[in-house]
Parts: C-alpha cells; structure tokens; sequence
C-alpha cells in the first residue's frame, strides 16, 4: 500500500503532480515527500507519499514533519516582517538600537536589513563552534555581537546559512522579551493552526522522518570566506535527528514542518496578508519582502543572487514566470515559493537529500508542472 502511492487531495487539472511525486518515488529519487500547493487562498494540491526512514520501515503519513534547514528561514524572516509590520522593528534601524552590545567591532551602522538580506558580513563565527554550541542561545549571540564583520556590510551578499538566524533571533528577542520560535509559534502557527515548529517539543518526536544524508558534502572552498561559513562547524545531517538539535532554537537551519505548513503559512504572503481567513498583516508588510536590499555573487555560495527582505528574488540564475515572486528553499532541496501576482504557493518538503544547498530539479519539476496547469486554465 505504502510503495509508490501518492495520497491526499489534488483537484483534477494539477494530476501530473501527483504523477511526477510517484515517478520520483518509483525512480528512487525520493524516500519520502510532502507537496502543498495554495492558489488565492485555497489549498488546491496536498500531496505525500513514500517513507520516513531509510529503510522504508515508516510509512510517510498526512501528519508526518522533518527538518527543513534553511527554508526554516522563511518563518523567520516572516517573523520579522511581522514585528516591522505593526510598528515594532524597523529595518532600516541599526542593530545595535534593540541589541547595543552588537555596535561592538565597527557594527555600529549595521542595520536589521542587513541581518535579512545576508549582508550584514557575519556570515559564520570567528571563534570555533561545535553543533552543540547551536543549542546554547547566548553562546551563539554573545560571539556574533563581539565580532568584527568579513567585508564590509551592505555592498555584496554572502550567505548567513547559521548565523542569519540567531541574528534576526536576537533582535525579535530584544524587542519582544520573547524567542523567536515562540514569537513565530504565538502569532503565525498557532493562529494559523499549522504544524511547523522553531524548537520542537518531544511530544511531536515520533512524527519526525529521518533526513538521509546526501551522497556527497560541501567540501571545495574558494575562499576563507566560505570555508569558515560551512566547516566551523562541519554540517551534522545526523543532528537533526536527535532531541537536543529538535528542541533548540536554530531559526536558520531547525525548524521542523511539512509541505502543507510551510505553503499554508506563506499563504499569508501571497494574499496581501490573510490565510485561513485571518488577517496578520498588512499588504503593504507583505510587499516588504520584495523591496531588493543587495545584488550580486554571493561570498558564501558563489553564485549571482537577489536578496529581498529575508527571501530570494527572481534573477537570471533563478527565472520565475511573475516578478512579484519570493522564495527560498533549505539544503538537501526542500522550497518554498511565494508567488504574489498569482496569490499562489509551492512548497516541496522531502527527507532524502540532495547535495544542493537552495532547492533541486525534484521541486522544480513539480511546481514546474503547476504552473503549466495554471497557464493553461
């Protein structure tokens, strides 16, 4: 029953995607797979299928969630954009005026829009770290505070793949006296009812499929820039699966959801601010997120990219069918795209991972064939 099948709802005219999910399982290029996709509002493809472990003991089932890594960003980022929206955090402030002990090392003029749009030139830590140092908060803050930044901040973008979060984190801390996952959990997925989660409760453990490592590591750095990012420390797939990296706060690279939370929410974002009939913000908050910060090679991942305000921007490298289009996706492949001129999203989530770092020809051709269906219509 639990081979190739895909189960769930998908309104007629989107049945490719539910025939590309099974072909990738059939094909092995895929374990276990969630697909979500929403069109005004309405949830109109919520898809899964295949297993949640390696060695297809558990079958992935309509409530099951796994490790996102960075399309965990998102959430913050929305966070964020949620606090600017109601008056609380401007993004053109300096950091240090809601966290002054990072005006330490020459930081003083780094805004909170730095933080969002990966230019803040902190893009891993000075001193060493260890996986388990990403459970203790102040450790990971207190270092990021007193260092000096690795270019100048503002001019080029280079990739906060860790440290974004607890930066962005900090600053939502200082303002509301509040973590982040709880700032998130409180007024997005609670309210939303949606079952993504920055710091995990154990009671939700046995939920949780197994991310299986991809076959081959970051391991070819250009530049010391990239290679403090991604080896200080190395990436542990194997974390995700233990109770100290679930329950700990990493807003960049933690949070743990499937694909009918992670498009439910940003539903939020691709219809002016409402999702399951609630407004939480204001159009002109969500249009927020479009308003390109910084351009160009990225330090860390060597390639061209767009930042808006905490996503990426369509660019040549990334060509959407709509301009007013966000996205960002997590390491091993798991994406999410937010597509403002159709009121539509696609998340793709997944537990057997590829080596890329910001999505993979899987979800592509998935929300690839959306699209089709859509243009069609």
């Amino acid at each position: 029953m639990f081979g190739n099948d895909i189960h769930g709802t998908c309104q007629d005219r989107f049945g490719a995607v539910r025939l590309g999910m099974a072909a990738s399982l059939a094909a092995g290029s895929d374990v276990g797979l969630s697909f979500c996709a929403t069109i005004e509002g309405e949830t109109v493809v919520d898809l899964w299928g295949g297993h949640a472990d390696e060695a297809r003991t558990r079958p992935w089932q309509a409530d099951t969630i796994v490790n996102v890594y960075s399309t965990t960003k998102t959430m913050t980022a929305l966070t964020a954009l949620l606090l600017a929206d109601r008056g609380a955090l401007d993004f053109a402030a300096p950091v240090a005026r809601y966290w002054p002990e990072f005006a330490a090392n020459g930081k003083a003029d780094i805004t909170v829009a730095h933080l969002m749009s990966h230019g803040a030139g902190l893009s891993g830590w000075e001193a060493p770290m260890t996986t388990e140092d990403f459970y203790d908060w102040d450790k990971a803050t207190s270092l990021l505070a007193a260092q000096a930044p690795w270019w100048k901040p503002g001019d080029t973008p280079g990739y906060h793949a860790i440290t974004q979060g607890y930066l962005v984190g900090e600053v939502v801390r200082r303002i509301t006296g509040k973590s982040l996952g709880t700032v998130f959990r409180e007024e997005i997925a609670e309210p939303l009812g949606a079952d993504f989660h920055i710091g995990l409760p154990a009671s939700e453990d046995h939920r949780v499929a197994d991310l299986i490592p991809p076959p081959e590591t970051i391991s070819a750095f250009t530049s010391d820039i990239q290679r403090k990012t991604f080896t200080n420390p190395s990436v542990d797939v194997l974390a995700t699966r233990t109770r100290a990296w679930r329950g700990a706060e990493i807003p960049a690279a933690g949070g743990t959801g499937n694909a009918r939370s992670v498009a439910e929410i940003h539903a939020l974002l691709a219809n002016g601010g409402i999702a399951k009939g609630k407004r939480l913000l204001s159009e002109a908050g969500c249009r927020k997120a479009l308003e390109l910060q910084v351009a160009g090679t990225d330090l860390v991942l060597g390639i061209p990219v767009r930042f808006g305000m905490g996503f990426g921007l369509p660019s040549e490298l990334v060509p959407l069918p709509n301009p007013n289009t966000i996205f960002w996706g997590g390491y091993g492949g798991s994406l999410i795209i937010i597509d403002m001129d159709a009121r539509a999203t696609f998340s793709y989530v997944m537990n057997k991972m590829n080596s890329g770092l910001t999505g993979d020809p899987r979800s592509f051709t998935l929300i690839g064939a959306m699209w089709m269906a859509m243009a069609a219509a």
